[in-house]
């Protein structure tokens, strides 16, 4: 069932869509460059220990996982959770899951190369932020206290979508899926800037709400430490955490498998 027909990408006409969230052959430099900019953040040691110092002095570390236990924990957390609960949401939606992730790509190719958002920019997390209705947007509001004005630069651009002077705010809007979400995602923030206890704004979740194995891998990813605390539960070694991908099918339930 459809939860909302009123915003572009339940309107607009495909063609039409994938003009508005590519932005532009101006833009495609600019989206090149921070892609390349990613990869390069995973293969700099000293930038994953520098963001780890930053959560651990925040609160959000309970452990240091390795690079590789957070490539391997993130694609996890993609196959038992994110995936599946997009296409959950999309299916209430009425909307190809396909053509959205089409979409999405197209607006900001990082949020496919960094499902995480551990190795991204300040503000490729935030538009990844604005540009999907969350499952549970307080883990993207952890991982922004990596930087020290991330929280301060959340509020001013969601504050800029919902006014509509946002410089994405076209692309954007070719791809979120509800038309309040902005108005209710600055709420949150601002919520949460005065008090970080305050309950999040989650996404409903329809067919998978009784299925266990979801319910274990929602309470496993749905918060930054939950997260970092999974990743380094995992095996140690690269050979052993590939044969581990290769071999699970499904979320362990209980410790890491």
């Amino acid at each position: 069932m459809r939860a909302s027909a009123s915003t572009s990408r339940h309107t607009a006409r495909p063609l039409r869509l994938l003009a508005r969230a590519s932005g532009g052959p101006r833009l495609w430099p600019g989206k090149a460059r921070r892609a390349a900019r990613t990869l390069r953040l995973w293969l700099d040691p000293a930038e994953t220990r520098r963001r780890l110092d930053a959560l651990e002095r925040a609160g959000f570390a309970p452990a240091r996982p390795s690079r590789p236990q957070l490539l391997f924990g993130g694609l996890d957390m993609l196959r038992f959770l994110i995936a599946p609960a997009a296409r959950d949401y999309y299916a209430q939606q009425g909307i190809s899951f396909g053509f959205h992730q089409l979409l999405r790509v197209l607006d900001d190719p990082v949020s496919m190369i960094d499902p995480t958002g551990f190795f991204s920019e300040r503000d490729t997390i935030i538009g990844h932020l604005m540009q999907v209705v969350h499952l549970d947007p307080v883990y993207d509001l952890q991982l922004l206290q990596i930087f020290d004005d991330g929280l301060d630069e959340l509020e001013r651009q969601v504050a800029a979508m919902v006014d509509g002077t946002h410089p994405r705010a076209a692309s954007i809007g070719a791809i979120v899926e509800e038309p309040d979400y902005h108005a209710r995602l600055l709420d949150y923030v601002r919520r949460y800037r005065g008090d970080p206890g305050t309950p999040s704004p989650k996404r409903r979740v329809t067919e998978l709400a009784d299925e266990p194995r979801f319910v274990a891998a929602q309470r496993a990813f749905s918060t930054l430490p939950g997260f970092l605390h999974y990743c380094a539960g995992l095996p140690e070694r690269p050979d052993a955490l590939w044969r581990r991908a290769r071999r699970l099918r499904a979320f362990p339930v209980g410790t890491p498998a």
